[in-house]
């Protein structure tokens, strides 16, 4: 017989795990809160403003706060470890996701309400599935299919 798992009890064995996993936990905890709050900061900061000056905006900001934390850490000259096929796909994920994604979610977000917005952007990691089995050969499991299956079910109650 199966026992039930309940969300508590997941919490509790998060809580209670040790070393690296415990924090790439903790990590996409703190990404979670920073990517549900900051949509609010972007609705009321386009207001007037075109979508993509505000990315131009935000991008800039970005790239002065994480060149200042590189430089301080000594983390610029990690910069040569990177091979030209590494620059490639990382210009490539820049252009899907910080310009084109953006740009789409900065635009949607001035003109929708932000709720909604995010809560079809957050969709992206049923995408995030299908690729990295296609390209990456990781598995399907039935619970990733039960995940996306709620996520899409979540959507069309949405819209």
């Amino acid at each position: 017989m199966l026992k039930p798992i309940f969300l508590w009890e997941k919490a509790i064995w998060v809580f209670n795990m040790k070393g690296r996993k415990s924090m790439v936990i903790w990590l996409a905890l703190v990404g979670m809160l920073c990517w549900g709050i900051a949509p609010i900061f972007a609705k009321l900061g386009l207001q007037n403003v075109n979508p993509a000056t505000g990315l131009v905006l935000r991008t800039i900001i970005a790239v002065v706060l994480v060149s200042t934390w590189m430089g301080v850490s000594g983390g610029i000259t990690q910069f040569r470890q990177i091979t030209f096929h590494q620059s490639i796909l990382i210009a490539a994920e820049a252009i899907l996701a910080t310009v084109v994604g953006d740009l789409a979610y900065f635009a949607a977000i001035k003109g929708g309400n932000v709720s909604i917005v995010s809560m079809i952007m957050a969709a992206s990691p049923l995408v995030t599935m299908i690729c990295a089995a296609l390209f990456l050969g990781e598995p399907i499991t039935a619970w990733k299919c039960l995940g996306a299956g709620y996520i899409v079910m979540g959507i069309f109650l949405l819209l």
